[in-house]
C-alpha cells in the first residue's frame, strides 16, 4: 500500500505519545533509558560489530547458590556476576523468567534467546546443573546483543541488588510501548530495506535452518566423545583397582604350587603398584572429557541457542505481524462492503457516520501494521547480520576440540611411556629371565 505524507504524519502521531514516556528523568525509580538507534552516519541497517567486540561487551558468571531446608532442597538461587558493570547479584529462576518475558514484550522483532524449562518434581542436581548452563548462555548471549546491552533492562537486572527485582524490571517496561514505540527509525524502516527483502528473507531462513541442523548433530557427537572420555576414565580406573587387588591377594599358595612361589610373589608386587598409574590416566581421561563439555560442547550450545532464537523470531514475524496485517486488511474489506451495502439501502446518516468512522480507524490501524511490518524485516535484517557475525565461533570450536584432543592424548601418551618400564618384571621367568613375548611375528598369525 503506498503511503501519502498525510499518513506518514498520521502514523508519527501514534507514536510520538510513547516516546515522551521514554524520555523521563535517569534517576526517577521508574526511569527510561534514552532512545535507542539515533540515526547514524550511513545506513543504519548495516552492523558493524566483530565478533571479538560482541564477545568483549561481557562477560556473565551464573553460579549455583542451593538453600537447605533440613535435607531437603528447598529452592536453587544463583550468583550472577557481571565483568562489565562489577557487580554481583542474586538471581532465582523466576527472576530470569520476568526478565525474558520483559526483553519480549520490549523488543518482539529481536532474537530473544529462549529459556530452559523450570524445574520438574523431582529434578535430580544434573538437570539443576544443566539448568544453570543453560541460563549462564541465556545472560551472555542477551548481554552481548547490541540493542539489548545498551538498553537499562539488562543493567537493572545484572546491577539491581534489591529484593523486588522483578517488580523493578515490569515498572522499566511499564507504559513505555515497545521498540517500534520508541525507534525513531520505525517509521522510515521501510526506506532502508533492499528492494527484494522478502526473497532474501526466505533465502537466510533457509540456509540458517540448515547450519542449525547441522549444528545440532555436531553438538551431539561432541557429546559422545566427551562422554566416551569421562567412560573410558571409569574403565581405567577399575582396570587399576582389579590390578591393584589382584595384588593384594592374601589367599594361601598351595604347596603343589611352591615352585612357583617367587614368580607369584613378584608378579603380585609389580600389580599392585600399578593402580597408580591407571588413576592417573583416568584423571587426564576426565580432564578432557570436561575439557571438551565446557570448550566445545557449551560452545555448540551457544550457537544452537542463538540460531534457535532466529528461527523464534522468524515464526513471530510470521504468525504475528503478519498475520496481524492480514486480519486488519480482511476487517477492513468486510466493512467496506457494509458501507457499500448501507449505501444501496440508504440507510439513517447517523449509522453511516459510524461506519465511516469504524473504517477510518481501521485504515489507521492498517498503516500501523503496514509500519511495524517493515519495522519487523528491518530488524530480521539486523538479526541476520548477527548471525553471520558469531559464524567464526565455528572456528574456535574447532581449534578448542583439536587443541583439547592434542594436549589430552600427549598427556595420557606420557603416563602411558613411564607405565611400560613397570611391566618388566610381570615377564620374568624363573631366575628372573625373561620370558619370550606373546606378541605374533611379522606376517600372518595364523601362517603354519
Amino acid at each position: 500500500m503506498v503511503q501519502s505524507n498525510k499518513d506518514r504524519r498520521h502514523i508519527s502521531a501514534i507514536v510520538s505519545p510513547s516516546r515522551d514516556l521514554a524520555e523521563s528523568p535517569v534517576n526517577d525509580p521508574r526511569e527510561q533509558e534514552e532512545l535507542q538507534m539515533q540515526t547514524p552516519q550511513g545506513n543504519p541497517l548495516l552492523l558493524s560489530h566483530t565478533l571479538q567486540e560482541l564477545l568483549s561487551k561481557d562477560t556473565v558468571q551464573v553460579e549455583l547458590i542451593p538453600e537447605k531446608k533440613g535435607l531437603f532442597l528447598k529452592h536453587v538461587e544463583y550468583e550472577v556476576s557481571s565483568k562489565r558493570f562489577k557487580s554481583s547479584v542474586y538471581r532465582r529462576y523466576n527472576d530470569f523468567v520476568v526478565f525474558h518475558e520483559m526483553l519480549l514484550q520490549k523488543f518482539p522483532y529481536r532474537m530473544v534467546p529462549a529459556l530452559p524449562p523450570k524445574r520438574m518434581l523431582g529434578a535430580d542436581r544434573e538437570f539443576i546443573e544443566s539448568r544453570r548452563r543453560a541460563l549462564k548462555r541465556f545472560i551472555n548471549l542477551v548481554a552481548r546483543h547490541p540493542p539489548f546491552s545498551e538498553d537499562v533492562l539488562l543493567k537493572l537486572f545484572l546491577s539491581f541488588s534489591g529484593s523486588d527485582v522483578q517488580n523493578k524490571l515490569r515498572e522499566l517496561v511499564q507504559g513505555v510501548g515497545d521498540e517500534f514505540m520508541t525507534c525513531q527509525l520505525a517509521s522510515r524502516a521501510k526506506d532502508f530495506l533492499p528492494s527484494d527483502i522478502q526473497t532474501q528473507f526466505a533465502a537466510s531462513r533457509e540456509l540458517i535452518r540448515n547450519i542449525y541442523n547441522s549444528f545440532f548433530k555436531l553438538r551431539d557427537r561432541s557429546e559422545r566423545i566427551a562422554s566416551r572420555a569421562i567412560d573410558n576414565a571409569s574403565d581405567l580406573l577399575i582396570f587399576g583397582k582389579e590390578l591393584s587387588a589382584l595384588g593384594s591377594d592374601t589367599t594361601p599358595l598351595p604347596s603343589w604350587a611352591a615352585l612357583n612361589n617367587s614368580a607369584w610373589g613378584t608378579l603380585k608386587q609389580a600389580l599392585k603398584g600399578l593402580s597408580v598409574e591407571f588413576a592417573l590416566l583416568a584423571d587426564k581421561a576426565v580432564q578432557q572429557g570436561k575439557q571438551e563439555e565446557c570448550d566445545v560442547v557449551e560452545k555448540l550450545n551457544l550457537f544452537l541457542d542463538l540460531l534457535q532464537s532466529y528461527k523464534d523470531l522468524c515464526e513471530r514475524h510470521e504468525k504475528g505481524v503478519l498475520h496481524k496485517h492480514q486480519r486488519a486488511l480482511h476487517k477492513y474489506s468486510m466493512m467496506k462492503k457494509q458501507m457499500m451495502s448501507a449505501t444501496v439501502q440508504n440507510k439513517e446518516p447517523e449509522s453511516m457516520e459510524q461506519l465511516e468512522s469504524r473504517i477510518v480507524e481501521q485504515e489507521n490501524a492498517i498503516l500501523t501494521m503496514e509500519l511495524r511490518n517493515y519495522f519487523s524485516l528491518y530488524c530480521l535484517h539486523q538479526e541476520t547480520q548477527l548471525i553471520h557475525i558469531y559464524l567464526p565461533l565455528t572456528s574456535h570450536i574447532l581449534g578448542a576440540f583439536v587443541n583439547s584432543q592434542i594436549q589430552g592424548h600427549k598427556e595420557m601418551s606420557k603416563v602411558w611411556n613411564e607405565l611400560k618400564p613397570k611391566l618388566s618384571c610381570l615377564f620374568a621367568g624363573p631366575n628372573n629371565m625373561p620370558t619370550p613375548s606373546l606378541s605374533p611375528p611379522e606376517g600372518n598369525f595364523f601362517s603354519n
